[in-house]
């Protein structure tokens, strides 16, 4: 890597946090537990502020090839489970005693997107240990919440680096973090900054006051575009398995030999399921506003009846015959029952879904694909043996 690829601080620069003497001076002292502190060797780390908590690893605004290029991964399902950076304080800039705190979650997608977020700015972020999983699922699994953030907070020895006792935490992470009690227990009060990062300098200079339109979770097109390599990587496993016995399953029978048909129907066949993957993990997250219906699983049903008849259309067969018939009717049971089981799955990255409400989706969304796939199948290899 030449010169050019890195910030010239990177790695050598140590930055001294001025100690100060008096009362609220709480360095610790022999027989104290010393602050927990992140790795200064963490590949994104530029450095470190020292502080009398102990040296703190400084960071900054800038992403480089290595943290882009781990989004991507993350987004396609590679290593997304262990994509987290040590829980802990962090540096940002070059901050003080007045400095504020930013809590973060420790996985790396949202602790890159808050610092990015914030160039020329100086503060310090408190990364919490979330199990890598993002603020608003981790707040509501728990591990974004009033413990974690208590016990961070002492941890690392935050009373130590700032005189002030406020921090800023996400709108998202709300459900998770009782603010009174972490007042009562640490000593720190807690605001709610916005629900996006790059709204955070604006929240900042309009001395920490939120608009409307911040305190608004969108799930625009390309909020949700972006969800989509992940959802199709979900469903490679059961493809790479599905898709090779249709195309066998499509020799039996039919007016040729056996590999005749496996490439004529067989070949068919796979399209078919395809379509309907592509269908409910790429279709239907984006035209989801679009689509009728308010479960997931109806849009898909809707949608997945609309690609079967595009896909039969695209066929053309000859319908004349029972064999034909049976099987436009098998395809049009199996792709929109495909659909709308992944139409329903995308109901966990949606902004607009309870937990109440997807349980009672479930009750009847579900068994109802499980009995147009299994019918589809089962008339699909019975006109196979009449063909």
């Amino acid at each position: 890597m030449n010169q050019t690829d890195q910030p010239s601080c990177q790695k050598e620069e140590t930055i001294v946090f001025p100690t100060y003497s008096g009362s609220t001076c709480c360095s610790s002292g022999i027989g104290e537990a010393q602050p927990d502190r992140p790795r200064l060797d963490q590949d994104f780390v530029i450095g470190s502020v020292s502080t009398p908590a102990g040296s703190v690893p400084r960071v900054s605004s800038q992403l480089e090839w290595r943290d882009h290029w781990g989004t991507v991964k993350a987004r396609w399902g590679v290593g997304r489970m262990d994509y987290a950076v040590d829980p802990g304080l962090y540096a940002l800039g070059n901050p003080d005693r007045e400095s504020p705190v930013l809590v973060s979650a420790n996985y790396k997608m949202s602790f890159d997107e808050l610092r990015s977020a914030l160039p020329g700015r100086d503060l310090w972020i408190l990364a919490l240990d979330t199990k890598g999983i993002n603020v608003w699922c981790a707040a509501g699994k728990g591990t974004f919440g009033t413990e974690e953030l208590v016990q961070r907070i002492e941890s690392s020895g935050l009373n130590q680096v700032v005189s002030h006792r406020s921090l800023i935490l996400p709108q998202l992470g709300a459900p998770g973090v009782a603010a009174h009690t972490v007042k009562k227990r640490s000593g720190f009060g807690v605001r709610f900054g916005p629900i996006n990062a790059r709204d955070l300098p604006a929240y900042m200079d309009a001395g920490f006051k939120a608009t409307s339109e911040m305190r608004l979770k969108t799930f625009a097109l390309r909020e949700r575009a972006v969800l989509i390599p992940v959802e199709l990587v979900e469903t490679i496993k059961p493809s790479l398995i599905i898709a090779p016995v249709l195309f066998l399953l499509g020799g039996i029978g039919g007016p040729a030999g056996f590999w005749a048909n496996a490439l004529n129907d067989g070949s068919f066949a796979v399209l078919a399921f395809l379509s309907a993957i592509v269908g409910g993990a790429v279709i239907h997250p984006l035209l989801l506003p679009h689509l009728p219906g308010r479960a997931f699983s109806a849009k898909g049903l809707w949608l997945g009846a609309a690609v079967a008849l595009a896909v039969l259309f695209l066929q053309g067969s000859d319908w004349s015959t029972w064999a034909a018939r049976f099987g436009a009717l098998a395809w049009l049971l199996i792709i929109p029952a495909v659909t709308a089981y992944l139409a329903m799955n995308f109901t966990g990255c949606s902004t607009y879904t309870s937990l109440s409400g997807v349980k009672r989706e479930m009750q009847w969304a579900l068994p109802l694909e499980i009995g147009m796939g299994v019918s589809g199948f089962a008339i699909w290899i019975a006109s196979r043996a009449i063909a």
